[in-house]
């Protein structure tokens, strides 16, 4: 037996605490904003792609699940959201789709990128962004439904809550594509 293969967590209690850790991580990179052209940029949904990667489907839209929830409670993990949060307030506002859409973004990308699909093709760079592009989606999609609905359809709807974001969505998963394809195996289990 090779010492050196890496021991896959197999205990749900260790994953569910991995997949809570990764809550954290995202509400880290959702609080930090970098200047970007044409609106500042968080790392917000490449750690969405990359908790829906690592984890796998399950556990990707659990940590999501979790994230949604400890913002519902009114901790502040949301982008923008004060110190003392605003919960269920701020899940309902014109963001509310996308952080919904967050937890399907991580189940599509944890689906794609599961063992069997991902380390096939793994060698594939175009596939890999392909399969990350259509993973985020549903963040936009359901992102795009909530706000027309709250600020009204006869609103430029996409020119408010998708076109200033796309350049930076580009650079997120062309970063995220060449760390796949870099340290192929971020599978956690």
């Amino acid at each position: 037996m090779n010492i050196l293969i890496r021991k896959k967590i197999q205990t749900n209690s260790y994953k569910i605490l991995i997949a809570f850790l990764f809550t954290i991580v995202l509400a880290i990179s959702s609080k930090i904003s970098v200047p970007f052209y044409p609106v500042p940029m968080t790392m917000q949904t490449f750690i969405v792609l990359f908790t829906g990667v690592s984890l796998g489907a399950r556990y990707g839209f659990l940590a999501l699940s979790f994230y949604i929830f400890e913002g519902a409670l009114g901790i502040p993990v949301f982008s923008g959201t004060p110190a003392k949060g605003i919960g269920l307030a701020y899940l309902v506002g014109p963001t509310g789709g996308y952080i919904i859409g967050f937890a399907f973004s991580a189940l599509i990308a944890g689906m794609f990128f599961s063992k069997k699909n991902y380390f096939i093709n793994k060698k594939n760079i175009l596939v890999t962004f392909i399969k990350l592009s259509v993973s985020l989606i549903p963040t936009y999609l359901i992102g795009l439904i909530w706000l027309g609905t709250i600020l009204g359809w006869n609103k430029p709807i996409l020119e408010l809550g998708l076109y200033p974001f796309l350049l930076g969505e580009i650079f997120k998963i062309s970063l995220l594509t060449i760390l796949l394809h870099k340290f192929s195996r971020f599978k956690i289990f």
